[in-house]
């Protein structure tokens, strides 16, 4: 109708110049619309022209062209009028006028249109990229110019390239690059910038290029240019289809099905040629097996496809088919690759990098199970795919997770298939590749930051590697780096487990030929000896025979002096180790520094180890006495230094650090399974060598501590070495020689007086000295190691000394908290060391006070009459209370001066002096436990402090002196420690192992005091009753950890169960900070208490009502609550501990308590909570059968009261042989329990039938037995009762339910009197009932926490083995998955689910601005005729979904009353992209009849979705083919004034009441019968 018109305009028109020009002035949205018109019929010689009137015409388009529509284009005149809509229809009518422009004017308007557009570009571009950008697009047809053409080609590629410009990226590749295809040199020079040289754009924007330059670049014809011969275009696709961009991977999706449509039509020969990587082709095609060719690559879309959905209920019944692509992949015949294993690699990758992570695990797994399963050929792609996209997906922690099915400390799926891969994988590599490979995987772990779980599992990985000699140097470097970086993680034991297993890698990877014995003890010098390596334990063992074995093969090593050069020899390089160590140059000599402590235990640790395997070379010649020939010689130059000490002043000062330093290495050596040093030869003949010259080392450190000779703050690094060495010597000389003794104490004697001397020195010049002030900070801290010696309480008297005297004068008269001037001078010699040393003045200061406060707390343990001993001796006479207050004010005084971690000694006097004052200085006690408190919270996120400053603070807070003075009073102390018990507790949820230290301290003082005193005793338990909150917190602490904690926790404990194997298991310390310990440490505690003990008894009483108490808070905080939530666990665990109570209770207060028990079973509790009550009751009623009667009342409540809970008193009854065992009148009993069952037999509750039912069987058999002549009237009613329910049949559950509930645990096999013990509680029973897995306390954990431990004669331990053996099973619940096992064995599954994607209907885009033409020329003619008009719908909601439903059956466009509605969030959650995919008309509700009335022209059917007199039913209405389907309003349907224009009414038939459907829902079921009658004519015509 449009072309008739225009026409017939310019038939009247004498003058198209003239009309042309009357259009432009003013350009309004309508007269740009006609003017685009009119250009295109004259364009297409739509009126015949004379030569003359042509061009006049080409110089009328002219002008339109360049001062009318290119000003548009730029935003110019008209451009910023009028509503958005507007202007987009003024800006799309400018682009087709100035195309059809182009077309009347010819190459010179394409050039001068051109040559602007590109000179704007050149200049920026900015706001105005856009309109240069269509421009070209009008222009690029008729360019004939190839240097014109060149340019606009690289203006395009860089507008393509370019970053952050997205729209005019899409812009440019939507329509210029398809315009410059049509020129063929252009789309060689577009094709190249795309896919070749380093200047290719990044994948998502080669994508969109490609996309677009689809129909040129794979041609239904043969041509020159073809995408699927060029490998580059393959790997672009690749990428694409792993790439985050949803976008870009439909892109890649949608060039790879046009490549295979077109290779299945073509059905030709085609092969891509090999990319220099491998040998199989990236793609090929032929027609004699196109067959198989089609069904590998339908097979892989579908998996790609459904990928998408991120699903994984969906995706995993497609993942079987991964197993069928790699058999169409691999060529039997030939052992090669059919298809690229690259394909399979996108797969893989698009997995890993999912957002769910149970896709990615999934992924991974199969991934890894390939080389289980498969025998895959050798392919380059697949190394580099391990070391790039898998190692990065395995860095994720919580694919480390175990299934549901496996048992804490089991190792997790993953971390297994991690070892059979990496172990299968190496092996089937060439030999020639391993090395590399290996290579490059450990230096992928440290090429980012590993968190401890990932590295423990790779590390785990390649230590189960099968020894082969791969590794070089670099490799050793690679491992060693490792270990550095398994170094920043704070789980202690995964930190050492991963250390272990790394140093197992180089043992059975390295190539010793290749790695020299320096390279490898730099290696074992990244150990830890507290985390990893040490000796005695099997990783050592194994790693001395590894140096065993290999010694005279490792490769020798250029020293220094490139003269010289080592042997491979293990004991020739020790040897040579000690001596370069100990030699000294000329200027190193009096350096001031002290050297690394890390060359001393390099030294240290490889002269054990060579003894070791020269111990081990001795036993496997059959020696049996070892002469130690080797180790001697290591230990002679050491010997020779220090025996010369003591008479040699001159021996450089470097020299004797060193010397010293690896003497106390090797006396801080330990043995982990010698108790007696004499069963360690090797530490046994190390220390008889050392104890030679002892006397020459205490005269030298005599000396050096006591004159001038520490003169520099430097010098106090030495004064540390010195003191460590002391008690070492002490404790060497008591191992090995006793004749020595006299000589310690004489050393000691000398450097108590003289150290004592030095400090009471009064300085008489004006001036300080820093060596004055620097001896008399090493004089405190001599006479603090002195202190700390006389504490260890030594075979040894010291304290019999004369100078001990004298020691506690000093310090009881010493000025606490004195502040060390600074001096004022520096000697100049000095100076270098004072300005780089570490020591500032402040820290020496700290130092000399911490030192003072260890000093004060030895005299006030050793002295408690210290203060009224020396009273009188006092210028001022003052009181012992005022004596103490001053101390601990001075105390408060040192905690703001000293820093955190040097407050402990503080901490410890302060234990002494608060019991004394709490009562006269009460706020002064008060504001210490505040400072205190304020100090440790602080520390809590200070790893290397926090435990050590915590354990103090617990001995001060909670010393039995401090609870028993402040519970006396029950005054303000006494709230302020039971608000700080509440407040460690809440601690303690957020840091694991705070109340562990809480609860073991006081457990172990109120039960097990270190006084013999009785009466000690029994004071110290009176805090148990005091603080008795403690123990109930205790009782059910626990809380319900994140998934990522769960996860450590796990691991820990995979890793504890590897027990020796794992060196770190027996070298780490074992700190019990599980939460498991806590209540572990309440069990224990409270099973050392005696029933028979009178504060014991009252202590137990209390805790059961306290611990009752809290259930029912729990229970009315939430009457309903889920499995294995925190009060379900509470409430378990308040139930656990009142049976492990109950059979220390007596009569009087059970009779009291019963009831409240009684109350608890009415509650609706879940399955483990329920078996415990039940339990307590039966145990209740055995040991009193006097409580019978109470128990018969729970029966006479109203059945409203009874109909949750009557199953727990029924259950009770099942076990009524146990209940009776103990009465001599059983008949009485049985009568009532009869008459009460049967009651509940015929109750209208199945659950509660078959309970009674149970019972009665059980009430039953026990009458039968005792002969009862009362029930012989009801024996025909109760046997055929029981017969019946035996024998029931039919295709209900009734019969399986009741052969379930008879073969449960506590009916057919729990002995509520033999399962009395430890393990049915805690582990068993939780176990069998449901509880989460962290619930269960294996005894394992009970024999690991020794701390507190069981009393002797404790007899309720092990479960029974018929019981431990049973597994789960609820009678109530269904067979769950019983099918499912079955399902998942099957290699593939029948059918999957599938998405439609109907890509060749589209071009993959993302432009959503652009309007209906442009819209529906980039995405394709539908072939549809159907239109869907929603203009009177205004929820989003709605036009959301009628947009998916219309998108996916192809409408050929979707009306609505605004366009604004797409930008809805509630309109794109429901229409999931579809607006991108379907030309979407906007038309207001006003302009409805103007609309319908212009569509009846064009042919179409107006059809009404309503009810109307006239309507058809939709079953029986046949659709034209040209439909326009009219839907209602939500709320008032059609409006009346529409009714009348439309040409039919359809209504749905319904069966309901309700009169109406949703109206989507309506226009759905329209569109879809509208499709299916399309479907059936298509076929029909064919």
């Amino acid at each position: 109708m449009e072309v008739v018109l225009a026409d017939g305009l310019l038939a009247r028109c004498g003058d198209p110049c003239a009309l042309l020009r009357g259009l432009c002035t003013p350009l309004s949205p309508e007269r740009a619309e006609a003017l685009s018109l009119l250009l295109e019929r004259l364009a297409a010689g739509g009126l015949p022209l004379g030569e003359a009137e042509a061009k006049a015409l080409q110089r009328a388009a002219w002008e339109v062209a360049l001062d009318r529509c290119r000003p548009l284009l730029r935003g110019g005149e008209g451009a910023a009028a009028g509503s958005c809509v507007e202007r987009l229809q003024l800006a799309r009518a400018a682009r087709g006028a100035l195309r059809h422009c182009v077309q009347l004017c010819g190459a010179p308007l394409a050039a001068r249109l051109a040559s602007d557009a590109l000179t704007e570009l050149a200049a920026g571009g900015g706001a105005g990229a856009e309109a240069a950008v269509e421009a070209l697009v009008a222009a690029a047809p008729r360019l004939e110019e190839p240097a014109l053409v060149a340019r606009c080609v690289a203006t395009a590629l860089a507008l393509v390239r370019e970053e952050g410009e997205e729209a005019v990226a899409v812009l440019v590749a939507g329509r210029l690059l398809p315009a410059l295809g049509g020129n063929e040199e252009a789309l060689r020079r577009v094709w190249e910038g795309l896919l070749s040289g380093d200047e290719a754009p990044q994948a998502g924007r080669a994508l969109l290029a490609l996309s677009a330059l689809a129909d040129a670049l794979l041609p239904q014809v043969p041509s020159a240019l073809d995408a699927r011969l060029c490998p580059r275009f393959w790997r672009v696709v690749q990428q694409g289809l792993t790439e985050r961009d949803g976008l870009c991977r439909k892109r890649a999706r949608y060039l790879l099905m046009r490549a295979l449509d077109l290779s299945s039509g073509q059905r030709a020969e085609l092969r891509c040629p090999t990319d220099g990587k491998d040998e199989s082709s990236l793609f090929w095609w032929s027609a004699e097996k196109s067959e198989k060719l089609l069904q590998f690559w339908e097979t892989y879309i579908l998996i790609m496809e459904t990928l998408e959905g991120n699903q994984i209920h969906v995706i995993k019944p497609v993942l079987p088919k991964l197993n069928s692509l790699y058999e169409h992949a691999i060529s039997g015949e030939k052992g090669c690759w059919l298809f690229h294993p690259s394909w399979h690699m996108c797969i893989y990758k698009r997995m890993f990098e999912s957002e769910n992570k149970t896709l990615t695990k999934e992924g991974i797994l199969h991934f890894l199970e390939l080389y289980e399963t498969k025998h895959l050929p050798k392919s380059l792609d697949f190394s580099e795919f391990v070391i790039g996209p898998l190692m990065d997906a395995l860095s994720e922690s919580a694919l480390y997770s175990r299934t549901p099915g496996q048992l804490i400390g089991a190792c997790p799926p993953l971390g297994m298939r991690l070892q059979k891969f990496l172990a299968t994988y190496l092996m089937l590599l060439p030999e020639e590749e391993k090395g590399s490979f290996l290579l490059k995987f450990i230096q992928k772990m440290t090429s980012r930051h590993w968190c401890a779980v990932p590295i423990l599992f790779l590390s785990m990985a390649l230590a189960h590697i099968p020894a082969c000699k791969v590794l070089s140097v670099e490799g050793l470097q690679a491992l060693r780096c490792v270990l550095q970086c398994t170094m920043i993680t704070h789980q202690i034991l995964l930190r050492g487990a991963a250390q272990c297993y790394l140093l197992q890698t180089a043992m059975h990877l390295t190539d010793v030929e290749k790695v020299s014995l320096p390279e490898v003890s730099s290696f074992l010098l990244s150990l830890r000896p507290d985390e990893s390596l040490r000796r005695d334990t099997m990783l050592w063992m194994e790693l001395c025979s590894w140096l065993q074995v290999n010694d005279g093969c490792f490769r020798k090593s250029v020293t220094s002096d490139t003269e010289h050069q080592e042997t491979a020899s293990l004991c020739h390089y020790v040897r040579s180790l000690v001596t370069e160590y100990l030699k000294t140059s000329a200027s190193e000599r009096e350096n001031c520094f002290m050297p690394d402590w890390l060359e001393a235990k390099l030294v240290a640790t490889m002269i054990l180890l060579a003894a070791d395997v020269e111990q081990m070379r001795n036993k496997h010649s059959g020696k049996s006495n070892i002469e130690w020939i080797e180790l001697e010689t290591f230990l002679s130059p050491l010997l020779d230094v220090l025996m010369k000490l003591g008479s040699n002043a001159y021996i450089p000062t470097l020299k004797t650090d060193k010397s010293l330093q690896l003497l106390l290495t090797l006396l801080q050596t330990r043995s982990l399974k010698c108790s007696n040093t004499q069963d360690d030869k090797v530490l046994g003949f190390i220390r008889k060598s050392l104890v030679t010259p002892v006397e020459s080392i205490l005269e030298f450190i005599l000396r050096r501590l006591t004159t001038n000779e520490l003169s520099t703050a430097g010098d106090l690094d030495r004064c540390d070495l010195y003191l460590a060495l002391i008690p070492e010597m002490v404790n060497l000389c008591l191992l090995v020689s006793w004749k020595k003794v006299p000589y310690i104490q004489n050393f000691i004697l000398s450097l108590t007086n003289a150290s004592i001397r030095n400090l009471q020195e009064r300085n008489c010049e004006e001036e300080l000295k820093l060596k004055e002030q620097i001896k008399k900070v090493a004089s405190m801290a001599s006479l603090t190691a002195v202190c700390e010696l006389m504490d260890q309480k030594l075979e040894v008297d010291f304290e019999s000394l004369p100078c001990v005297g004298a020691l506690k004068r000093f310090i009881s008269f010493s000025q606490l908290n004195e502040v060390l001037k600074k001096p004022t001078t520096i000697e100049e010699k000095n100076s270098l060391c004072e300005e780089t040393t570490s020591q500032g003045w402040g820290k020496i200061v700290a130092r000399y006070i911490h030192d003072q406060w260890i000093c004060l707390h030895f005299t006030l343990n050793s002295f408690p009459m210290l203060a009224q001993e020396y009273e009188g001796t006092s210028e001022v006479s003052v009181s012992t209370a005022e004596r103490s207050r001053k101390i601990l004010q001075l105390a408060l005084e040192a905690l703001t001066i000293l820093p955190s971690d040097q407050v402990i000694p503080v901490f410890n006097c302060m234990k002494v002096f608060v019991p004394k004052l709490l009562e006269s200085s009460e706020s002064l006690c008060i504001e210490a436990f505040d400072m205190v408190w304020k100090i440790i919270s602080s520390l809590s996120n200070t790893q290397s402090i926090f435990w050590s400053n915590l354990k103090a603070f617990v001995q001060f807070i909670f010393d039995s002196e401090v609870l028993a003075a402040a519970a006396s009073s029950k005054g303000e102390a006494y709230a302020k420690i039971k608000e700080i018990i509440f407040k460690l507790i809440d601690m303690s949820t957020t840091k694991t192992g705070v109340f562990n230290v809480v609860l073991t301290y006081c457990c172990r003082s109120w039960i097990l005091p270190t006084v013999d005193d009785r009466s000690a005793l029994t004071n110290a338990f009176l805090n148990a009753g005091n603080y008795s909150e403690l123990i109930t917190e205790a009782c059910v602490f626990g809380t319900v950890f994140r998934r990522d904690q769960r996860l450590i926790q796990d691991v820990q404990a995979f890793i504890e169960n590897l027990g020796e194997e794992c060196a770190a298991n027996v070298v780490t310390e074992s700190t019990n900070r599980d939460d498991h310990y806590v209540r572990i440490c309440a069990i224990k505690f409270l099973c050392l208490l005696d029933g028979s003990n009178i504060l014991h008894k009252k202590f137990m009483e209390d805790i059961f009502v306290k611990l009752l108490d809290k259930d029912e808070l729990v229970s009315r905080a939430r009457t309903r609550y889920y499995a294995n939530s925190l009060q379900h666990r509470i409430k378990n665990r308040v139930w656990q501990t009142l049976l492990l109570l109950l059979p220390k209770l007596d009569q009087n207060f059970l009779c009291g308590i019963l009831d409240r028990v009684f109350q608890a079973g009415f509650g609706n509790n879940q399955a483990s909570v329920k078996y415990f009550i039940e339990w307590i009751i039966i145990l209740s009623l055995h040991k009193y059968s006097q409580f019978l009667n109470k128990f018969w009342d729970c029966f006479c409540y109203n059945e409203e009261k009874l109909k949750t809970s009557i199953c727990t008193f029924l259950s009770v009854l099942s076990h009524f042989d146990i209940i009776l065992q103990n009465t001599s009148e059983k008949k009485p009993a049985l009568k009532k329990a009869i008459i009460i069952v049967l009651q509940w037999c015929f109750n209208h509750n199945f659950s509660v039938r078959l309970y009674a039912l149970v019972a009665l069987k059980q009430i039953w058999s026990m009458c039968r037995m005792l002969h009862v002549e009362e029930f012989e009237a009801l024996t025909p009613v109760i046997e055929s009762s029981l017969q019946q329910v035996e024998n029931m049949h039919g295709t209900g559950n009734a019969k399986r339910n009741w052969q379930r509930i008879q073969d449960h645990f506590f009916f057919a096999t729990f002995n509520p009197l033999q399962d009395y013990n430890l393990e049915t509680i805690f582990y068993t029973l939780p176990r069998l009932s449901e509880l989460a897995e962290d619930e269960w306390i294996s005894l394992s954990k009970f024999d690991r926490f020794t701390d507190v431990p069981l009393p002797p004669a404790f007899q309720w331990y092990h479960s029974r083995a018929e019981l431990c053996d049973l597994k789960p099973s609820d009678w109530s619940q269904q067979d769950i998955g019983s099918n499912t096992a079955e399902t998942d064995n099957q290699t593939e599954w029948t059918d999957v689910q599938k998405k439609i994607i109907p890509w060749k209907n589209s071009t993959p885009g993302s432009d959503l601005e652009m309007v209906l033409q442009d819209r529906a020329a980039k995405l394709g003619k539908s072939n549809s005729r159907l239109i869907v008009v929603a203009s009177l719908i205004d929820k989003p909601t709605n036009l959301g979904g009628l947009c998916r439903t219309s998108e996916i059956f192809g409408a050929s466009a979707l009306v609505v009353g605004s366009l604004h509605y797409i930008q809805d969030k509630q309109f794109q959650h429901l229409s999931v992209s579809a607006e991108q995919w379907l030309p979407l008309v906007e038309v207001k509700p006003s302009q409805l009849v103007e609309y319908l009335q212009q569509k009846k022209t064009e042919g179409y059917t107006i059809i009404g979705v309503e009810q109307t007199a006239r309507s058809f039913d939709l079953t029986e209405y046949c659709f034209p083919e040209k439909s326009l389907l009219l839907l209602g309003n939500e709320h008032e349907g059609i409006p009346a004034n529409l009714i009348h224009h439309l040409d039919v009414c359809v209504e749905i038939p319904q069966q309901g009441i309700i009169r109406s459907l949703n109206v989507h829902v309506s226009g759905a079921l329209l569109i879809w019968e509208y499709t299916r009658q399309q479907v059936i004519k298509e076929k029909q015509q064919k």
